[in-house]
């Protein structure tokens, strides 16, 4: 058996467990005084004491209260700061949140809601430009490769459903796109950053100047179990004007173009029977439909841009096309 096939087994039996295999009739595993102290607390662990600061075996790092896959080792890297630092989650793994310091962004686990710790953008330790900064005792670890099982009796088979699905859509400022999708139903978390260019790990200034091909987009991650891509791609179409090219309101530029950057054929498909019924309603419609590329994540300061200002985009508003 390849090695990818034996992780992603892994994988999926990991996320099977994390569904309903804990020791405590509320689904989640008892804590320590220091783990309760972390992650319901939001407490922050020693830097350089955690079991897994210089940890580097090949497996997934899970959350310690629940069970969930948060990280695989290979996002892990050291930025020497102390705490275990990751450029990247598992889909739809990890929520973000503004900080009660009004200054940093939370990570929690999408599943339960316990503290992970800290993200922080725009530091150029690795290509992705992010790092996450997770207390250890936040966190278990499943050696690759190996199947867990469940500290409790199952609870009764639940229907599948699939796992988390990520859609990435540009139109227009992404301040204003991310607003309203960060509130939709069904959604689980929203990034904004820059796609469809050539230049990796571009800058805000280096977009802007027209440099790099890529457009402002949003990358969001919901739940199909409470939402759908059509839902999502109609919210899309709904809050920007998708007949203008290469621009959004006042804002103007390439990369302000109305784009959907699909992630499977489903998606592509999806799309271009929503722009055929815009058609048929009489808008010119402009909206590229193109094949994901690399998403980078835009600086800190970017990321729920109008919830942190406490104020509504001043170029995106909702109006009623389906």
């Amino acid at each position: 058996m390849k090695t990818s096939t034996k992780w992603m087994l892994t994988l999926a039996a990991l996320m099977a467990v994390s569904g309903c295999g804990a020791s405590q009739e509320n689904g989640m595993r008892p804590l320590t005084p220091q783990e309760e102290y972390v992650i319901v607390h939001k407490g922050t662990e020693r830097p350089f004491s955690g079991k897994f600061y210089r940890h580097s075996e090949a497996g997934t790092y899970t959350c310690r209260r629940c069970g969930a896959p948060l990280y695989l080792s290979q996002s892990k890297f050291d930025a020497g700061c102390g705490w275990p630092s990751f450029d990247d989650e598992i889909p739809g793994a990890v929520k973000r949140a503004p900080d009660a310091d009004g200054m940093r962004t939370e990570i929690l686990c999408a599943k339960c809601g316990g503290h992970l710790g800290h993200v922080f953008l725009g530091e150029g330790f690795t290509p992705k430009n992010t790092r996450h900064c997770v207390n250890s005792v936040s966190m278990d670890f499943v050696p690759q490769g190996a199947i867990p099982t469940a500290s409790a009796p199952q609870a009764a088979p639940q229907p599948e459903a699939a796992g988390p699905q990520r859609a990435i859509f540009a139109g227009g400022c992404f301040w204003g796109v991310e607003y309203y999708f960060q509130t939709a139903p069904g959604v689980i978390s929203t990034r904004v950053g820059y796609t469809g260019g050539t230049k990796p790990n571009p800058t805000y200034e280096e977009v802007c100047r027209h440099a790099t091909g890529h457009a402002e987009a949003l990358e969001v991650v919901f739940d199909p179990a409470k939402t759908t891509f059509e839902a999502l791609a109609r919210l899309f179409f709904e809050i920007h004007d998708p007949t203008q090219v290469n621009r959004q309101g006042p804002d103007i530029g390439d990369q302000y173009r109305s784009a959907v950057f699909y992630l499977d054929d489903a998606q592509r498909q999806t799309t271009e029977k929503l722009i055929s019924l815009l058609r048929e309603k009489g808008f010119n419609v402009a909206t590229q439909i193109l094949p994901a590329t690399e998403f980078w994540p835009a600086e800190d300061y970017h990321q729920r841009y109008y919830q942190k200002k406490g104020s509504t985009p001043y170029c995106h508003m909702r109006v009623r096309r389906f």
